[in-house]
C-alpha cells in the first residue's frame, strides 16, 4: 500500500496511459523476467511447492572492483556526454539538422540527469561548423519617428557601424563651433547682416530727413518710434506746445499723422527684409554643414559603400544633421573646454536620432559567441521581455517616453540563425511568454510588443511601433514528461511547432560497458569540480548506489545531479579523513550522512511502534491479522513502514466492505484492488454457489488517505485467514498486489518497504522466524541496505518472492494451501478447502436464513 503523501517514482506515461503499482513506479518500465506462474485460466494446479526463501546473491548486487580494470578514476578519460541515450541522441540529431521551422524540439526526461549540459556541449560543437548569422541593429525613422528600422548586416558589421556613427557626432561636435567661429564664416555673416542692417537704416535715415526738414523729430523709445514737433532745432515739451497758435499745432499734427504712416510702411518691410536676411544666413549655415557633414561621414560611407542600406541611412542623417547643424554651436565658454567624445555624445538627447542600437552582433558575449558559428543561447528566466525583448521607458515632466534606443533584445534576437534553449516549465510559468513564442515562431519574425498591447489593455504610455525582424531559430524546450504531454492534449499548436521529441530515459541496462562509462562519468564529475579521485572500491559503490536509485539491480539511474551530490559529499568525508583518494567507506558514509539528514520522520514512525503508540506485532499467530507494507514519500526520501491490516467475516449478502473507503481515505486504485479480491473468492469459491460473505478489511491506525493496489495481496492473506480460521505468523511483513487468478504482481519501493520491516524487527529483537513477501517478479529491483543483506546471511531474516497467493498463505500459515484434486475437491485440512467449506457454510445459512424469513412471512398472512 502507498499513502497519498508521494510517489515512488515519477509514471513513464501520459496522464490517459498510466499504470502505476501503489508506489507510483511505471509498469510498464519495469522489467519482468519469465517465471513460472500456476492459477491461471489453463492452469489450475495449487500443488507447487512454495519456493525457497531468496539467497543472499539475489538481494543486492554487488560490484568487484577487480571487474573495473583501473584504480583511481585519474586513469580514465571523463565522458563529456550522455552514456545510454542513442535514441534521444539520434532524435535531437535530426532536429537540428531539419531546416524546417516547425521541426522544433522538445526534450523530454527527469529532471538533474544531465542532459542540459550534455546537450548544450553537443550543440556548441554542431554549431562551429554552421554559418555564422547576420547582424541586426535598429535605426531611427526619419519619416516616421515612432516606427523604428530594423538593419540587417553582415557579422561583425554591426558594432563598426554604431561607432562610426559615433566618431562622426564627436568630429562635429569639435569641427563644427570652430567652422562657426571661423573668420570665414563670420566674415560672410557679417556681410549679410550689414545688408540687412543698411537697407533698414537707409529707409529710416530717409525718414528722418524728411522729418527734420517739416521740423519733426523722430525719437527712439523703448516701446519704438515716435515723432515730436521741434522749434529752433529743440523738441517741443507738451506745456509749450499747448501754448502754439492753433493753425501751427493743427499743421505739426498732419505732419506727425503723416510721417507715422511712412513709418508704418518703412517698418512693413522690415519681417520681410528679415526673413531674406535669415535664408541667406540658411544658406550659409547649409553652405558650411555640408561641408563639416559631408568631411564627418565620408569614411563610414566609404566603410560601408558595400550596404546600399547603410548608405541611405547615413544620407538621411546627413540631410538631418544639416538642417540641424546649429545643435553643435556652444557658447564661448564650453568652446574653450575640452571636448569629451563618444560617452557624452551617446548620452546627449539631442544626438540620440542619430545613434544605432545595435540588438545583437557578432562577438557579443552570451549571443553569438565570435563571429563564425551558430549561436546557442540559453534563456534561464524566460520572462516575456527576456525572450522576446522589451521596450524600456524613462520618466519625463511626469509621463513615461521612450525612443528607439531604449528596445532591448531578447533570447530570440541573440538565438535568431542558431538555437535556442528553454525551460519548458518556467516558460509556462511566465505570463505572455509561451504566446509570444509560439506567435514569432509560426510568423517566423520576432515582433517587439508591450505585455499591456498584448492584453489589450489601455496605456497613456509613449510606445513605438518597431519593424519586426525575420526569425530562423530551432528551439528546444526541457522539460518533464508530464509537462510535454500535458501540452500535447491541451494545446492545439503544441504538436505543430514542436514534432521532434528527444526522449531521455531515467535509467540505462547495468552491464560491464555501461559500469564502466558510469566510472567515465564519476571521472568528469571529479575533473569538474576539482575533486580526489575515486578509487575502484568507492566507484562501486557508487554504481551500487545507482542502482539504487533506479530501484532495479538491472539498471542505472543517470540521475546525474544524484549522483554528483554524492561523489562530491564522498570527497568531503575523505578530506575530512584526510586521504588524497575517496574509497568505498567515503561513499557509504555520504549516503548514510544523506539519509541521517532527512529521516527525522522515518525515526518518529519508528519511535510510534517501538513505544506501542501504533500497533505492529513481529512475533506470533492471529487470525485475520497481517503486516502490511507502505512507502512514504517526503522529497527526494522515502522509507517503508509496515501497518497492521485486520479482516472479519461472517455470513452476508457477498460484499466485502472496505473501511478505507466507506471512510474516504482511499483512492481508486486501492477500491479496484478490493474489487479484485471480490472477483477471486468468487472465481475460486462460489462458482456454483453464491457468495454469502460479509467482510470488512481494514488498515489500522490509519489516519491519512491510502491508494494504490500493493496491499491487495496483503489483504487477501488476511482474509484467507479469516475464513479459514488459521492464523498467520506475525514475524512476517507483505506486500504485492494480486489478480483474480491469484498472481502476485510486481509493486513499486519494494526496497524500502523490506527495509521498514526490518528495521521495526530489529528494534524489536530479530529472532530468525522474521521475513517480507514480496512479488517474485520484484526480485530482480532488490538492491538492499548491505544490514539488511547481513541478517539474511546470518539467518536472523528471510526474503522470499512469491508469485501466486497459494504460495504465500503456505508460507505464512505453515498450512498447505491445497489444489483440487480430481473429483473437484480441495485437500481435506488445506487452506483452500477450509475456505470453501466456510464460504459454503455461509451460503447454506443464509439459504436456512431466507427460507425461515419467507415461511414466516407466509404463516402471517394466512
Amino acid at each position: 500500500m502507498f499513502f497519498k503523501r508521494g510517489s515512488k517514482s515519477e509514471p513513464d506515461l501520459p496522464a490517459k496511459a498510466k499504470q502505476t503499482s501503489t508506489a507510483g513506479q511505471d509498469l510498464a518500465s519495469v522489467t519482468v523476467r519469465p517465471a513460472t506462474l500456476a492459477g491461471s485460466a489453463s492452469a489450475a494446479r495449487n500443488d507447487d511447492v512454495p519456493p525457497p526463501a531468496l539467497a543472499v546473491s539475489e538481494l543486492r548486487r554487488t560490484v568487484d572492483p577487480a571487474t573495473l580494470k583501473f584504480k583511481t578514476t585519474a586513469e580514465l578519460e571523463p565522458i563529456t556526454g550522455l552514456i545510454g541515450q542513442d535514441r534521444a541522441l539520434e532524435a535531437l540529431e535530426f532536429g537540428m539538422q531539419m531546416q524546417a521551422h516547425d521541426f522544433n524540439i522538445f526534450v523530454l526526461g527527469p529532471p538533474a540527469s544531465g542532459k542540459r549540459t550534455a546537450i548544450k556541449a553537443q550543440l556548441a560543437i554542431q554549431a562551429k561548423g554552421e554559418k555564422a548569422p547576420d547582424d541586426w541593429v535598429y535605426i531611427y525613422n526619419f519619416d516616421e519617428p515612432n516606427r523604428p528600422k530594423a538593419l540587417r548586416m553582415p557579422p561583425g558589421r554591426a558594432r563598426p557601424f554604431a561607432k562610426g556613427m559615433i566618431a562622426a557626432l564627436d568630429e562635429l561636435r569639435a569641427v563644427v563651433p570652430n567652422l562657426i567661429e571661423g573668420d570665414d564664416y563670420q566674415s560672410r555673416r557679417r556681410a549679410i547682416e550689414a545688408r540687412f542692417q543698411a537697407g533698414q537704416e537707409e529707409a529710416l535715415e530717409a525718414l528722418d530727413a524728411k522729418a527734420k526738414a517739416q521740423g519733426i523729430a523722430v525719437l527712439r523709445t523703448p516701446q519704438g518710434f515716435a515723432f515730436a514737433p521741434m522749434l529752433d532745432g529743440t523738441v517741443i515739451k507738451p506745456e509749450s506746445f499747448a501754448s502754439l497758435p492753433p493753425d501751427m499745432q493743427t499743421e505739426k499734427r498732419r505732419q506727425m499723422d503723416a510721417l507715422e504712416k511712412e513709418l508704418a510702411e518703412v517698418l512693413s518691410h522690415v519681417p520681410k527684409a528679415d526673413k531674406v536676411r535669415r535664408g541667406q544666413l540658411q544658406e550659409l549655415n547649409e553652405d558650411v554643414a555640408k561641408r563639416a557633414v559631408i568631411n564627418a561621414l565620408d569614411d563610414l560611407v566609404a566603410a560601408f559603400a558595400d550596404l546600399p542600406q547603410v548608405v541611405a541611412h547615413v544620407e538621411a542623417a546627413s540631410a538631418d544633421l544639416v538642417r540641424n547643424i546649429a545643435m553643435f554651436t556652444t557658447s564661448e565658454e564650453e568652446s574653450n573646454a575640452p571636448i569629451k567624445v563618444s560617452v557624452e555624445t551617446a548620452r546627449d538627447p539631442r544626438y540620440r536620432r542619430y545613434l544605432v542600437n545595435v540588438m545583437v552582433a557578432a562577438g557579443d558575449s552570451g549571443a553569438h559567441g565570435a563571429a563564425t558559428g551558430a549561436p546557442v543561447v540559453e534563456e534561464i528566466n524566460p520572462v516575456y521581455g527576456n525572450l522576446i525583448g522589451r521596450i524600456e521607458h524613462v520618466a519625463q515632466n511626469g509621463n513615461l517616453v521612450t525612443d528607439f534606443l531604449l528596445m532591448k533584445s531578447g533570447a530570440l534576437h541573440r538565438a535568431n540563425g542558431g538555437t535556442l534553449l528553454v525551460d519548458a516549465r518556467k516558460l509556462l510559468l511566465s505570463p505572455y511568454a509561451y504566446e509570444a513564442l509560439k506567435r514569432a515562431l509560426k510568423s517566423r519574425e520576432i515582433r517587439m510588443e508591450q505585455p499591456s498591447e498584448i492584453a489589450g489593455a489601455m496605456t497613456t504610455v509613449q510606445s513605438l511601433d518597431p519593424e519586426p525582424i525575420p526569425l530562423t531559430v530551432k528551439v528546444i524546450l526541457i522539460g518533464e514528461r508530464e509537462i510535454y504531454y500535458m501540452l500535447a492534449q491541451n494545446d492545439p499548436d503544441f504538436l505543430g511547432l514542436f514534432k521532434v521529441q528527444a526522449d531521455f530515459d531515467d535509467v540505462i541496462p547495468r552491464n560491464g560497458e555501461t559500469d564502466t562509462a558510469y566510472a567515465r562519468v564519476i571521472a568528469s564529475i571529479v575533473r569538474e569540480h576539482k575533486l580526489n579521485p575515486l578509487d575502484a572500491s568507492g566507484v562501486a559503490r557508487a554504481i551500487e548506489e545507482g542502482a539504487r536509485m533506479a530501484d532495479d539491480r538491472e539498471k542505472l539511474s543517470i540521475s546525474i545531479g544524484r549522483i554528483s551530490d554524492l561523489v562530491r559529499e564522498a570527497d568531503y568525508w575523505s578530506k575530512k579523513a584526510k586521504r588524497t583518494i575517496t574509497t568505498r567507506e567515503d561513499v557509504a558514509r555520504a549516503v548514510q550522512a544523506e539519509i541521517q539528514r532527512s529521516d527525522r520522520m522515518r525515526d518518529r514512525a519508528q519511535e510510534t511502534i517501538d513505544r506501542g503508540v501504533v500497533l505492529v506485532d513481529v512475533e506470533g499467530e492471529k487470525v485475520g491479522q497481517i503486516n502490511g507494507l507502505a512507502v512514504l514519500q517526503l522529497g527526494n526520501f522515502s522509507f517503508g513502514r509496515p501497518s497492521r491490516i485486520t479482516a472479519r467475516v461472517r455470513m452476508g449478502t457477498g460484499r466485502i466492505t472496505d473501511i478505507e473507503r466507506e471512510a474516504k481515505l482511499s483512492g481508486p486504485l486501492h477500491t479496484k484492488g478490493m474489487m479484485i479480491l471480490w472477483g477471486f473468492l468468487a472465481g475460486r469459491y462460489a462458482q456454483d454457489v453464491p457468495l454469502a460473505l460479509a467482510a470488512s478489511l481494514v488498515f489500522e491506525q490509519s489516519y491519512g488517505g491510502v491508494d494504490g493496489d500493493s496491499a491487495s495481496s496483503t489483504e487477501l492473506y488476511a482474509l484467507l485467514s479469516a475464513l479459514s480460521e488459521v492464523p498467520i505468523k506475525q514475524g512476517f511483513a507483505v506486500t504485492g498486489s494480486v489478480n483474480q487468478w491469484g498472481e502476485v504482481q510486481a509493486i513499486g519501493g519494494v526496497n524500502e518497504k523490506i527495509e521498514g520491516f526490518f528495521d521495526v524487527c530489529k528494534a524489536k529483537g530479530l529472532t530468525g522466524e522474521q521475513g517480507v513477501l514480496v512479488p517474485r517478479s520484484n526480485v530482480q529491483h532488490l538492491m538492499l541496505r548491505e544490514d539488511v543483506v547481513e541478517a539474511v546471511e546470518a539467518g536472523k531474516f528471510a526474503i522470499h518472492g512469491v508469485s501466486r497467493i497459494d504460495h504465500g498463505i503456505e508460507l505464512l500459515t505453515g498450512v498447505a494451501a491445497g489444489a483440487r484434486g480430481a473429483d473437484g475437491n480441495f485437500p481435506a485440512g488445506s487452506i483452500n478447502a477450509r475456505v470453501e467449506a466456510r464460504l459454503r457454510a455461509f451460503a447454506e445459512g443464509a439459504r436456512s436464513f431466507a427460507k425461515g424469513s419467507s415461511a414466516d412471512a407466509t404463516g402471517g398472512m394466512s
